[in-house]
């Protein structure tokens, strides 16, 4: 789809305002990414796997330096690749993976969080694209690519399984495994995909076909699509992933792809504002976006005679809920690739309500038209705080719906490429790509 001129620099400037999250949020010396920019915040690695991604973005669209770039995703390998891994209730990781929070300055485990399975593979993706993009004979990137191999390869997956088939969503040394797994669709797509593929401690084929049979299929306002409520989980994966014409044996039987479920997600995202069934001010045909986000709440406020419920950080989805009139203008840039026809107007609209005056950092990560601001500059509420994980996919899926750069890098990542052929993925590019002789030694049965 080619965009005027005009558009063009509008998806340009929201680029770089969001990146510079990226350029400023980072302790340089580690490469840790603050989770937010709230004072004390920890670092999150999902956002670190996002900033890996977002280097070469930045590179390519003039943001930083390629030397800049180089030294920001060394410091951040480097501290991985030595940070302490053991059973230490203050250690960074345990058996290659990586605790959700980490102290900004240490790199220690902060607030008793878990060893998160999902972040620390959102983090490998993150190194995984980085050693694709920085691919020259220059010593400071051959160093680049044989660490990130290096800390993909030592995270164990089977472990992170707990004798199942599905993978749990973390462990902490006070508890053990948590009790839930990865199971219904969401986010852990790009999970599986990675623990199929890596040549150390992969997980079996038997695992994907496990995780699928988890899916719930729904008609939500006439789109049919594999179903998870919040927006964000229709993205998270696309970022590295290029499912544009490859088919797992679920979407065969489907007759679609998860590029067209995304799509199909989105606009049940819209057709959900357009409705309004909870009669929240603000929705419509160019504003909506309901994910997983920071609300006013939580607590209860009587508005136009009519008592509400707002809630704080929760997984908003639809069209079940919860709702709390809470939109985020991120989830909905990231779906730029997906439906640019709705999303672009989207935009035009979010500046309208001046989400981005006054930001460093672009859009406003989130508000809430009904729920009324403290000034008269404020009509409405809306987040103090960005948040690293809100940031990265809008600079990446731009970047996607402009360029395709993140697809095509990791179009060819043999790590992605052995998951997508394990996961059971044929068609479209991935026809095009050898089938790597490491898939035989990989296994086929739990270990």
């Amino acid at each position: 789809m080619r965009q005027a001129p005009a558009r063009t620099d509008k998806l340009e400037e929201i680029q770089r305002q969001t990146f510079s999250y990226f350029i400023h949020e980072v302790n340089d010396l580690n490469g840790l990414v603050a989770d937010t920019v709230k004072k004390g915040a920890p670092a999150s690695i999902a956002a670190v796997g996002l900033a890996l991604s977002a280097y070469p973005v930045g590179v390519e669209r003039g943001f930083i330096t390629r030397s800049q770039a180089i030294k920001r995703t060394l410091a951040t390998l480097r501290f991985f690749q030595k940070s302490a891994q053991g059973t230490e209730v203050d250690a960074t990781g345990y058996k290659g993976f990586y605790y959700h929070f980490l102290d900004m300055r240490t790199g220690n485990r902060v607030w008793k969080c878990e060893l998160s399975t999902i972040d620390t593979a959102l983090l490998i993706a993150g190194m995984l694209l980085a050693g694709a993009y920085f691919s020259g004979g220059a010593a400071a990137e051959k160093e680049i690519r044989a660490l990130s191999q290096e800390l993909y390869e030592r995270v164990d997956w089977r472990w992170a399984a707990n004798s199942g088939l599905t993978v749990t969503h973390g462990w902490t040394p006070e508890n053990g495994f948590l009790p839930y797994r990865w199971e219904g669709y969401d986010e852990a797509l790009i999970l599986y995909l990675l623990a199929l593929g890596t040549p150390s401690f992969s997980l079996a084929q038997e695992s994907y076909a496990a995780w699928a049979s988890t899916y719930t299929w729904r008609n939500v306002y006439d789109f049919e699509f594999v179903y998870s409520g919040p927006l964000f989980t229709h993205q998270l994966s696309h970022i590295w992933t290029d499912f544009r014409g490859i088919q797992d044996s679920y979407m065969r039987s489907k007759s679609i792809d998860y590029f067209e479920n995304s799509r199909r997600a989105t606009y049940a995202q819209r057709q959900y504002a357009i409705e309004n069934p909870l009669g929240f001010k603000g929705y419509g045909e160019n504003c909506w976006g309901i994910t997983a986000c920071l609300g006013p709440g939580p607590l209860t406020r009587k508005i136009g005679g009519k008592k509400r419920q707002f809630l704080g950080y929760v997984g908003r989805g639809i069209p079940d809920g919860p709702d709390d009139g809470t939109l985020a203008p991120w989830a909905v840039i990231a779906s730029l690739p997906f439906a640019p026809e709705i999303v672009l107007p989207a935009i035009d609209h979010f500046d309208t309500l001046n989400l981005r005056v006054g930001n460093t950092y672009g859009f406003k990560s989130t508000f809430n038209a009904t729920f009324p601001g403290t000034t008269a500059k404020s009509p409405y509420w809306y987040s103090p705080w960005h948040c690293g994980l809100n940031q990265g996919p809008i600079v990446l899926m731009i970047e996607n719906f402009r360029s395709g750069l993140l697809w095509r890098l990791m179009r060819q990542c043999p790590a992605l490429v052995r998951g997508l052929h394990r996961a059971g993925f044929s068609g479209g590019w991935l026809g095009c790509v050898p089938v790597d002789p490491v898939m035989e030694a990989l296994p086929v049965t739990v270990a």
